[in-house]
């Protein structure tokens, strides 16, 4: 069985939300005390008690939330955090920082069991008066740096308003345990108790915590299935720093020959680098990392016919020029999905500077995560689904989230037939791509249940593109050099120049794909 955490957390008012396959934490990074605090005194966990119990009296939806509108808010947050749980049915899952159970009502209707903790006396009570009648609760008052569960007895954890009221210590082993229990404000306050981190901070404990598991030695961390903003806040506070990650526990590799523990961490540590992607970005064009930049973008983008309020999924937006490109012109409301967390960020930073709320972002793996049937207008990826091993898979996905008559439209590296060179052969496995020709592509959207297939074979377009890039290169070879290195140029030119010659060699190829869905 799958097993995720739901958790949203952050710094300057910040959630948190836990499951069993994925965790989904919603928070805010930076910090506005300054240095995030490591360790968590005696006295420090007393005056964290006698704040809550301050602040817990009522036991209230203000008070918990610590925040004047928590009600308004709530009706926003709640249906948009929801939403980015998988389904719950028949899984065990376990609540922490439940409150008054402003969560819980809504899972207790979902799962099969809820076991809802929180760590003040009141607000337990108060949610067993709330939803002590349904028979699959049980409610716990516990600190949980000291919750102790059986070992593969939860499915699905959802925190909220939790991490940030512990040190990072306290995060780490804490993160530890539910790898353990998981299967194979507004008013002023002078005492403040939570730890503001930024993004990275989080990314770095998440990535790093690791555990083996008592039988077979298996070793497992947390995946990435998802990181976006909590729109409520962006809309209603003009907070950008409510963070949500949905993390997925996966396997690790034991092997030491791989210094990444995922592919996200080889794409931001190797491949999309902040400087890899500047280096792409000057190449292709001012917001692109993608063949061709904003001509070929302008010409398959025009294919779809995009009308406004339209809503487009962009699967490997890179850094959002494709997705502003559609908005601006066509008035499209777009969701960019991409691994790189490097990448997402300066995407995020970029839909703030052009002010378009109707471009969204999130850190997302397309192979894990799940949108309703029927969710979108059009689906849209460049050079991307190379990385994917299971393309059936994902096509599938793709069409049970097109509505009826919805579009799909991809470009993406392909290969001539085999055998292949061994220098190609070298260069695929090098970069764990999955190529097939585009008529094998093709034959995939049609096995996903896609009609009006066209699979074009574009590599004469795409060598004709290397080399005006190529040519770009040329002339702004000194200002790329000043902005850069001329270690970092002849890095781009040698690395255009092997796909060219990939290209002509008849080994690299390049598709174009288009569909519909009934």
């Amino acid at each position: 069985m799958n097993t995720s955490v739901l958790s949203s957390d952050g710094w300057l008012t910040d959630v948190e939300q836990m499951t069993s396959a994925s965790w989904l934490q919603t928070g805010t990074p930076g910090g506005r005390a300054g240095a995030p605090r490591t360790r968590l005194s005696l006295s420090a966990r007393s005056n964290m008690t006698d704040f809550w119990k301050e602040h817990s009296k009522a036991a209230t939806v203000e008070e918990m939330m610590l925040d004047t509108r928590a009600k308004e808010l709530t009706l926003q947050e709640l249906p948009e955090i929801l939403s980015m749980l998988p389904c719950l049915d028949g899984l065990r899952m376990l609540e922490l920082g439940a409150g008054i159970g402003r969560y819980t009502s809504h899972l207790l209707t979902k799962a099969s069991h809820v076991t809802a903790v929180d760590f003040m006396e009141s607000f337990v009570e108060k949610n067993r008066e709330n939803n002590g009648h349904h028979s699959n609760a049980t409610f716990i008052q516990a600190d949980v740096t000291k919750l102790d569960l059986p070992q593969n007895s939860i499915d699905f954890i959802f925190s909220n308003w939790l991490l940030m009221y512990l040190s990072d210590e306290e995060l780490k082993a804490f993160m530890k345990s539910m790898l353990g229990w998981l299967p194979p404000g507004d008013s002023k306050r002078d005492f403040n108790p939570t730890y503001y981190r930024t993004e990275a901070q989080y990314s770095h404990i998440v990535s790093s915590v690791q555990m083996e598991e008592p039988e077979g030695g298996q070793m497992f961390g947390f995946d990435i299935v998802l990181k976006k903003k909590v729109h409520a806040y962006v809309e209603m506070k003009n907070n950008a720093n409510q963070i949500c990650w949905l993390l997925e526990k996966s396997p690790r590799s034991s092997s030491t020959e791989s210094k990444f523990s995922n592919f996200q961490q080889f794409l931001d540590n190797q491949q999309y680098t902040n400087r890899g992607i500047l280096r792409y970005e000057k190449i292709f064009g001012a917001g692109y990392i993608s063949t061709g930049g904003p001509s070929t973008t302008k010409e398959f983008v025009d294919r779809l016919n995009l009308k406004p309020g339209q809503k487009v999924l962009d699967v490997g937006c890179g850094i959002g020029g494709g997705d502003f490109y559609m908005a601006k012109t066509f008035g499209v409301e777009v969701l960019g999905l991409d691994l790189s967390e490097n990448v997402v960020e300066i995407a995020m930073e970029r839909a703030i500077s052009e002010k378009l709320p109707s471009v969204q972002f999130e850190v997302a793996d397309a192979t894990r995560r799940s949108f309703p049937e029927g969710s979108f207008d059009v689906i849209y990826s460049r050079d991307t689904i190379l990385h994917i091993e299971d393309k059936l898979a994902l096509f599938k996905r793709f069409h049970s989230w097109l509505k009826p008559g919805g579009k799909l439209l991809i470009s993406d590296y392909c290969s001539g037939e085999k055998p292949w060179t061994p220098v190609f052969e070298a260069y695929v496995q090098q970069r764990g791509y999955v190529l097939y020709t585009p008529a094998q592509y093709g034959t995939f959207l049609q096995e996903a249940g896609f009609c009006n297939v066209l699979a074009e074979d574009r590599t004469a377009q795409f060598i004709q593109v290397i080399k005006t890039e190529l040519q770009k290169a040329e002339l702004i070879k000194e200002e790329f050099i000043e902005e850069f290195s001329e270690e970092d140029y002849f890095a781009i030119v040698n690395g255009w120049k092997d796909k060219l010659e990939r290209s002509n060699s008849g080994d690299q190829r390049w598709g174009l794909f288009y569909a519909t869905r009934d």
